[in-house]
């Protein structure tokens, strides 16, 4: 792995070995949802063990792979959400493979999993049989429509995606165009849901330090997409007005929004008095910063049509870096970057938020979207890639006791991998 140093590195050059160093995470998650939630508390220093089945995680088999990389191990969207792991492949069907799992159980603080409600239960896994086993164990899940635990959805056994998640918790509702829902590119349904139980799972651990108990938390993803919405419920609540999809554009700050340029497009903030000012100046129509028609944010939302086209009747005639050296850090300001410019960008690089790794099976690294999170002491980092199938079996299950032949026999019998 190659990358600069990271902020949180000690005065001696080593790396702080993160703030859930010691905390050690059972990972029996799979897809996007699980796999992102239980890679955070790995950034932070959690030991995760990434336990799978012996033909792993199914996003072991989707690309994009490198040209060059014959034994496709694993892919760019494996990598991406499971680096800082180590990987034990079980297989959960057998009472010795499960046995096996609740010894490692016994060891950890907390346990991750996304199955639909049910599976786990039926495998006899349930948070009740796990916590008797260790009370101290903090169970989350995450569910397309939460677990009956906390509250039984009438969709409880409903199959869930992202994209099912995005229509049903309404952020769907309020993007793209009137009369047109979009769905957001990334798979929001999956990762700001992974996020919240990050969020839980680090409190409920800050809570049994002090209680000796675990507890079972519970995220839904529509619930999660629901909470991230953030104005479509005190919107209906307060004026019984239905949100709905503004474009590029906001509801109530003006101007607010998207503007095309002679080479892409732009992004502009200057709802208060001061931005506004400003822009005007910037654009060469100072006297509209103090005329009565333009004066509040509510004046302009008023006539916002008149509004966009002053502004864009300017960035139209520049190019993105033109706009840049006029408005950036005057007003709030940024062009609309694709991932090459992403990469060309120094801000990203100067961050820690561009990180070259290893890929098995290809004579250079990749990079990976980076810890957005810095931390003065205890920075968390890319410690190293996304494991291999199995990689660390032998020694997970060595550090349980297990001596070599034991853990080749349950191999032979195809216990584990």
């Amino acid at each position: 792995m190659s990358g600069s140093s990271q902020p949180g590195d000690t005065d001696k050059g080593q790396a702080s070995p993160g703030a859930l160093n010691g905390v050690r995470v059972i990972d029996l998650t799979q897809i996007l949802s699980g796999p992102f939630c239980t890679q955070m508390l790995a950034d932070q220093g959690a030991d995760v063990i990434k336990v799978e089945p012996l033909a792993g995680d199914e996003t072991r088999r989707l690309g994009p792979y490198r040209q060059d990389d014959e034994e496709r191990l694993f892919g760019g969207y494996y990598q991406s959400v499971n680096r800082n792991k180590r990987s034990i492949s079980l297989n959960l069907k057998t009472e010795e493979g499960r046995e096996r799992l609740f010894q490692l159980i016994e060891t950890a603080d907390v346990l991750v999993e996304n199955y639909r409600p049910g599976v786990m239960d039926r495998l006899g896994l349930s948070y009740e049989a796990i916590a008797e086993r260790n009370p101290r164990i903090v169970y989350a899940a995450i569910r397309g429509f939460g677990d009956p635990r906390s509250g039984e959805s009438p969709y409880v056994d409903w199959p869930a995606f992202d994209v099912v998640a995005q229509a049903l918790g309404g952020i769907m509702g309020i993007t793209g165009q009137t009369g047109h829902p979009i769905k957001i590119g990334p798979g929001v349904g999956d990762t700001i849901p992974a996020m919240l139980t990050a969020f839980g799972i680090v409190t409920a651990l800050f809570e049994a330090r002090q209680s000796g108990k675990g507890q079972f938390v519970d995220v839904a993803m529509v619930d999660g997409i629901l909470a991230l919405c953030e104005r479509i419920v005190h919107q209906y609540s307060f004026s019984g007005e239905i949100g709905k999809p503004e474009g590029n554009r906001h509801p109530i700050l003006c101007p607010f929004g998207m503007f095309e340029a002679l080479d892409g497009w732009v992004s502009i903030g200057a709802p208060t008095a001061i931005f506004w000012k400003q822009i005007c100046s910037i654009i060469g129509r100072p006297e509209l910063g103090e005329h009565p028609d333009y004066a509040t944010n509510q004046s302009r939302l008023d006539r916002k049509d008149e509004v966009y086209q002053i502004i864009e009747d300017f960035t139209r005639r520049h190019t993105k870096a033109e706009l840049i050296e006029m408005m950036g850090g005057k007003i709030p300001f940024g062009p609309v970057y694709n991932a090459a410019d992403i990469f060309q960008e120094p801000h990203f690089r100067t961050r820690n938020m561009l990180v070259d790794v290893e890929q098995p099976g290809s004579a250079s690294p990749v990079t990976l979207a980076g810890v957005p999170i810095k931390m003065s002491r205890t920075q968390g980092e890319i410690r190293r890639r996304a494991p291999k199938l199995g990689e660390h079996t032998n020694e997970i299950l060595a550090e349980l006791g297990l001596s070599g032949a034991e853990i080749d026999d349950m191999k032979s019998r195809d216990i584990l991998k």
